[in-house]
Formats: structure tokens, sequence, C-alpha cells
């Protein structure tokens, strides 16, 4: 007689792994984040990738018509450990909605397949499907009409956050080696909001007092479960300058912004991050919020910091749209 299944892996409720590997993912998550009811912004979802069943949602400033100057778009990745997280979940939300009125930008939040049911680089696929669904639309002579009247397919930027920045990172490196071919649609550059890296070796930041929301075995635990079975913390999805990564000297990055709090535990990896491609030449920008712990901007998207955020970000994209 088999023993009965037993929890293995705990996310925080949200998800849990058993040990007869069936996989438990909360649907009525009790989130202690008020949704905004941000009227300068319409909304509307649709499916990018049919075959997965895959949808994005598509926000635009309700002042942007078919008459008006286009605006540059910007996909937004959210986060979540490549494990728990959605379009729908109010941070992830209320944050499009906050770069779309902020910015004057059309912003594409598509979903992407978590683990530990799809590990990576699961995830990286589907960011690649996104912006792929995006080159589509440009071509398309059916092209959505949100899209179609609103967009300026020439001033392209990807925001990621946390895993969402992991996942930047990599379409960066897709389209800076050539691997991914997108024109007509043109991405400027990508903004990298504490973006999600690992490595076997610790950090001081990592090894440092815990966050409220966020400690070593979370970040360990979502490692587990989205790496392919057997791999390490340097494998070249968690790490970008591991032992198997690709040459980034080589690679033709587009210019990159990372945004971090000062009291993070990811910290050092992303200013590791940036000092390295600094020295490799690479257009890069580097912005700290003191005191600040992860998710400063996504979980309170309309706070005084976020908007010192917001600010540097549309710099940036205004400093790249030509």
């Amino acid at each position: 007689m088999g023993s009965i299944p037993h929890v293995v892996e705990d996310c925080m409720g949200v998800l849990q792994l058993f040990s007869d590997g069936t996989v438990y993912r909360c649907s009525d998550v009790a989130f202690n984040i008020p949704v905004v009811d941000d009227n300068s912004v319409v909304f509307k979802d649709i499916i990018y990738q049919h075959k997965l069943n895959l949808s994005l949602r598509i926000y635009k400033p309700k002042t942007a018509t078919c008459s008006t100057a286009k605006l540059p778009v910007v996909f937004y990745l959210h986060g979540g450990g490549f494990c728990v997280g959605s379009r729908i979940w109010p941070n992830c939300h209320n944050c499009c909605l906050r770069l779309s009125s902020g910015l004057n930008a059309v912003v594409l939040s598509p979903d992407y397949r978590l683990a530990p049911e799809h590990k990576l680089p699961a995830a990286v696929e589907d960011a690649v499907s996104a912006v792929e669904w995006l080159q589509r639309e440009s071509l398309s002579e059916n092209c959505d009409a949100w899209v179609r009247d609103t967009v300026d397919f020439d001033r392209v930027f990807v925001v990621g956050d946390s895993s969402g920045g992991n996942l930047a990172h990599h379409l960066a490196v897709l389209i800076g080696t050539g691997s991914l071919e997108v024109g007509p649609v043109k991405v400027r550059g990508y903004v990298l909001l504490a973006p999600f890296f690992g490595g076997v070796a610790r950090t001081k930041s990592e090894e440092g007092p815990p966050e409220a929301m966020l400690n070593l075995d979370i970040l360990d635990r979502f490692w587990r479960l989205s790496l392919p079975v057997g791999e390490s913390r340097d494998h070249p999805l968690a790490n970008p300058f591991g032992p198997g990564s690709p040459d980034l000297e080589q690679v033709d990055l587009d210019p990159i912004l990372v945004i971090v709090g000062g009291n993070e535990m990811l910290k050092d990896r992303v200013e590791s991050y940036w000092s390295r491609l600094k020295e490799m030449g690479k257009e890069i920008e580097y912005v700290e919020f003191s005191d600040k712990q992860h998710g400063f901007f996504t979980n309170d998207p309309y706070s005084q910091v976020a908007y010192e955020a917001l600010q540097v970000i549309k710099r940036f994209m205004v400093g790249y749209s030509c």
C-alpha cells in the first residue's frame, strides 16, 4: 500500500508540489493589494499563443486614437520566480496601468508557462512568442485595431520584473546575437527591475538579513522548481556569467537600464550584472533606490518612490527612442 502524497515544496501556499509529482495551485489567492481604478487607461485580453492558450493583456491610454501620434510599446514581463504570477494578479495589473498612463505607452503584459509543470526554458520560449506575436501584428492586414491604430512598432521597450527581468535579459541576448529576428519591430531597450539571477556561490546580500516577503529559502525553492532537472544555479538560464553561459562581450546588446532597491537580497547580483557589462563596453545604466526591498515598484506603483522610478524609466525611453 503506497504512502499518502505529502508536500515537498511549498511556495507560500500559492503553489505546492507533492511527493507523487502532482502540483496544487491556489485559485483564490488572498491578495492584500487593492486593484487601482485608473480611469485614464483601458485594457483588454487576447490570446497570443493559441496552441498553448496563452493570453496577454493590452493597456492603452484613453487619449490614444487613430488620429493621434503613435505610442511606444512596453512589454511588461511579470515576476514570481518562474513559478507563480499572472497578468491578472493585482500587483501586475496595477503596475501595467501605471506604466501605460505614466509613460503614455501601449503596454503588453503576457502570461507565460510556469514551473514546475513547465520548467525553463518554457518561460523564455513564451516571452519570444509574445514578441513574435507583435511582429506578426505589424505585418498583418488583420492587425488588432488597438495595435494598428496606436502602436509605433519602431519604439518597443521590454520591462521585466524579477524573473521577468531575467526573461528580458535573455530576449536581449537572443536579439543581440541575431538568433531572434523581429523586424520591422524594433526593440530599443530593456528595463530590468531587480532581475532574478542566481549562482552557486552566495553573494553578501543573499546571505544578509531576509526581506519582509523574501528569503534565501524562497529564492532557492524557485530555482529548484524552475531549472531543468539536475541543473544548478550556475545554469545559463539562471547565471548570465556562469561557466556555460554565452560570452556577453561578443553580443550586440541594446541599451539596458537596471533598477534595484538598496535592501534587496538580489542587489549584489544586479550590481555585478551592471558592472560586468559596463566593463565590456555595453550601454547599461544602474539606478539604486536606497532602503527599498524587492517589488517596491510593482507592488505599489502609485507611490512616490515608484513615481521617481517611473521618471527614470521615462528618461531612458526618451533617450533611446531615436
